[in-house]
This record gives C-alpha cells, structure tokens and sequence, in this order.
C-alpha cells in the first residue's frame, strides 16, 4: 500500500541523524587480511536490460463518452546520475558493474488525435518501495476494481469494471513504477545505493520522462505530474530536477496526500521530544475519525465545521500547553486533557497519562479499544480486529488488509490478459528496502546532502520560482492519519515562496482517506478536480 510503512521510514531517518563514522564502524567486516584468500574466478556474463514494449487497444467510457486508446505496456532503461551513454570500459571482467534500472510502465494514448498535442500525466505512488497498482486500479487507468467502502472485500474472484473517472478523458496518461517495483528491475554493482534514496530515485524518474518523451514524440506536450504519498515527496525533488537541471518545465504537479517535511510525521513525534507541531497537526484527523465512528462525547452534525473549530484549538490553546512543557500548571494540564477527550473520543484519564501526547498508533489502537478493534490508519474509516488486545498501538492497517488482495490479483490478471505484458515474471507490488534507502537529501543551493530529517518544500519552493506559472494541486483525506491533511495545508502554507506564487496553490478536501479514490464518490471529486486543473493550466488551450 502508498506510504503503508512511514513508520519504519521515520525510525531510518532518525538513524541517518547518527555520525556516518559511527554507523560505518559498526557495520565494517573484518580486515580481508584475516579470512582465507578465496580463489579467482571468471565473472558470469549477465545479459543488460533491454527497452520492451507490447502493444493493445481498448475503450472506456468517461462521462457517456466513448474514447478509444492505444496502450503500451513496457519498460526503459535508466541509470544514476552521471551516466555516460557511450560506453567507457567494455572489458568483460567489467560487465554489469554499471548499475541500471529497468523501469516498467504503461501509457494510455487518445487513439486517432488530431490537432494540438494532448496533455501528459506521469503517476506515480510512493512507499518508497510501492508499485502504482494503486492509483492504476483504483483511481485513472481505464480499468478499476471494485473495493468495500470501509470493510474487509471478500475474496476472489474481484469484479473489475469501465472506470468511469479515469482521466483519460483530460490527458494522455503514463503510469510507471519506481526502480524495483512492480515489473521495475535492478541490476548491477552497488544498484541499491545507486537507486533507492531520496536524490538517486528522483534522478531516475528524471531520466525515465526524458526518454519517454523522446521516444514517443511527446516532447511539446502540456505535461504533468501525480505523486501520491511518497510520490508526492518524489514530485516535488523530480519537478526541481527537471526544471532546473534537465530544462523541462512542467504546466502542474498534482499531489495526493502529501508528505514534504518528515519532522511533522503522525506516528513518531514522541522520537522528537521538543517539537510538538505533528500531535497538533494530528488532531484534526482524530476528531474526524471520532465523529466517523461515533466516539465523540457530543455529535457534530457538519463535519466542515467541526474540523475548523479543532483546526483553530490545535494552533492556539493546544500549542501553547505543548509548547509550556512541565511548567503548564495542573489545573490547565486537565482543561486541555478534556478539551481533547471532547475531540477525539478518547478518555481523559488517557490522555492525562500520556502527557497530552497521542501519537497516530497510540489513537488507533485506543479509539475502539472496548470493542477489541482496531482502527485503520491510511483511511480511518476501516476497522479490523485487534491483533494484541494488550498492545500500546496498532500493530497493522485494517485498509491495507481490506483491499490489497483485490488490486493485485486484478491487476496480476489485467495486465497480462488485456495489456499482454509479464509472462514468466513476477510483479512486485511492494519491495521492502527501507535497510537500503538513503534519507539523505541534497537541498537546492547546498553543497552536501543534509543530515537533518528530510524536508523538501525547499525544492517545490525552487520549482515554482524557476517557473512562476507552475500550479500545484494538493488533494486530501479527511480520513488519512498516514499523511494528515492538516500536515500538508501546514506544509504548503510554509512554502518559502513569494506571497504571489501562493495563488498557484490549490487545495481539494475529501471524505475519504489516504487512498481518497477507495471511496467512489470521492474518486469522482478528485477526476473532476484534477480534469478541471489540467484544462485550466493548458496553455495552448488558453491561449
């Protein structure tokens, strides 16, 4: 699932903080002196990735609108950063040393389109380790699986359907996953240090759209991008990159529940003692979670205004007790415990005890605790039962258990009887490579890699200053404690941008959660609001 394991990605990035000298000398091998001499052999001669394509042809329905597309299902080649595409030792004791990426992807083009070059959207969702079954089954491909809204989908067989809000009716669309993903591959001496790291994976997207657009003459396309989770924090070092190293402006990048700045994470602010902002930015998604399953001491019946209210409460009156520390006196310490039991459902004697500061895990697991429930945490309308009744937090995600199964066995069986694509491989819809990746980032004007938690509203700021036409749509659910949507208004109201450039900044809210397109109606709002800000940002339609 997108973002499904932020919680280890922040214990990783609290383990960058540590000296490198420290870490090195903890994970060094013995000295090559005293291990038995081992004997020469000739390396295998392994065969380098290769571009694939297969083609196919289908229609879906959009709105009563028939259109007919063109699909290509395949693969590009890519390398890290400095690269030379001419070849620089062909010695074959140097074969395979260089590492590349074989990245998998699949293109829906308008068949038959006549006159101005249509839009190009690039997807992609995030983990970092996920494939993008997700948002190519669930949100804009032509095909969709049907899912429960909030409950467990039965097993197989899985019904898949005409999606009627793919976006395919708006642009052309690309959807592609990351190095090691999916169909993706690496291969090659050092590849996990060459790929799977904030900069490394960024470059790699950089390279895959320049020879995508190369390779099928997209080049003069209005072109855009959709991150979802991790992709978002992809999109916003990709767009810097392609901007302002590779000269490709992009008309919009559209972002889906959005992560920028890891110190404001849900699950592990208590790792940050001192910096409170994420239990404030927290709180909004918790008191609509309470509302959503009847937890709070006294109904709201507008769910709008109640989050605004909490909104206001957590910037004010709860900051300030957070931020008094052990000088806040008693008696304000128990107001704003049961100011926050009026919120969030959960006891004061709770909340008293844990010091005013819940964490997302803590509040999952609590929430429904007396009826031995867990509560979901990319969408909190989900519950599954509890698996330690004893634990302090929850120990899995009632959503990803619910629909998981259902994207990747329709997908599995999609893309091979439909987009003829991956007889004899295996598709990965996530890869486990925390223990590989590299928080580490590099930050616009900095000579080295940073080594604080990774923050990247620096290289949007950047991308949206190299190209002050750039718009940005942040979509988000109300119901996601994976990315909780008051983080990424936070995030982006903090964007280091001159006041004017803020006006190319648009927010769309949804009853939903991390997954916004797991609820139809919500799936509608978001085609609709993601098909109204391509039209509105293609210049060459409002010229």
């Amino acid at each position: 699932m997108p973002m499904q394991i932020v919680r280890i990605a922040t214990v990783l990035v609290l383990f960058a903080l540590l000296p490198l000298t420290l870490i090195r000398a903890q994970m060094k091998e013995e000295p090559a002196a005293s291990k038995p001499e081992q004997p020469k052999t000739e390396p295998a001669e392994i065969e380098h990735f290769k571009p694939e394509q297969q083609t196919s042809k289908g229609s879906v329905t959009i709105g009563g609108s028939t259109i007919n597309y063109d699909a290509y299902a395949g693969t590009l080649v890519v390398h890290a950063k400095g690269w030379d595409d001419v070849p620089q030792n062909t010695e074959p004791e140097n074969k395979n040393k260089t590492p590349e990426a074989s990245m998998f992807y699949v293109a829906y083009f308008k068949s038959d389109n006549k006159g101005a070059p249509r839009p190009l959207t690039f997807l992609f969702n995030g983990g970092p380790g996920s494939s993008t079954v997700w948002l190519h089954m669930g949100a804009f491909g032509p095909k969709r699986v049907v899912t429960a809204d909030d409950t467990h989908t039965p097993a197989a067989p899985y019904s898949v359907v005409n999606n009627d809000y793919s976006l395919l009716d708006a642009s052309d669309l690309v959807f592609v996953d990351a190095p090691g993903t999916g169909f993706s591959r690496i291969a090659g001496k050092d590849r996990e240090k060459a790929f799977y790291g904030i900069d490394q994976d960024a470059w790699a997207f950089s390279d895959f759209i320049i020879q995508f657009l190369s390779k099928y003459g997209r080049w003069n396309s209005p072109k855009y991008l959709f991150g979802e989770s991790y992709g978002t924090t992809r999109s916003a070092v990709l767009t810097r990159v392609l901007e302002t190293e590779r000269d490709v402006d992009f008309n919009g990048v559209m972002l889906l529940s959005q992560i920028l700045n890891f110190s404001l994470d849900s699950d592990f602010p208590d790792f940050n003692p001192g910096v409170d902002i994420a239990y404030q930015l927290n709180l909004p998604t918790y008191a609509a979670t309470a509302w959503y399953h009847h937890k709070l001491p006294e109904q709201h019946p507008d769910l709008k205004a109640l989050l605004a209210e909490v909104e206001h409460f957590a910037m004010n009156d709860y900051a300030l007790a957070l931020e008094a520390g052990s000088s806040l006196p008693e008696d304000q310490h128990h107001a704003i415990a049961e100011k926050l039991h009026q919120y969030t459902g959960l006891s004061t004697a709770y909340i008293e005890k844990a010091n005013l500061r819940i964490n997302g895990g803590e509040f999952e697991k609590n929430l429904q605790d007396e009826s031995d429930l867990t509560t979901g945490r990319l969408d909190t309308r989900f519950s599954g039962p509890t698996i330690d009744p004893l634990s302090k937090a929850a120990e899995y995600d009632p959503q990803s258990a619910a629909i998981s199964s259902a994207y990747v066995s329709a997908f599995n069986d999609y893309v091979r009887k439909e987009l003829k694509y991956g007889e004899n491989k295996e598709f990965k819809p996530e890869v486990e490579l925390f223990r590989f990746w590299d928080f580490h980032h590099r930050l616009p004007g900095s000579g080295f890699a940073f080594p604080g938690a990774t923050n990247v509203m620096p290289d949007l700021a950047l991308a949206m200053k190299y190209n002050p036409q750039l718009k940005v749509l942040v979509n988000a659910g109300y119901f996601d404690l994976a990315t909780p949507y008051y983080e990424g208004v936070y995030e982006m109201e903090h964007l280091p941008v001159q006041q004017n450039l803020h006006k190319n900044i648009e927010f769309q809210f949804y009853e939903s959660g991390h997954m916004v397109y797991a609820h139809e109606a919500s799936l509608k709002a978001i085609h609709d609001n993601a098909a109204a800000f391509i039209r509105a940002s293609d210049n060459e339609k409002n010229k």
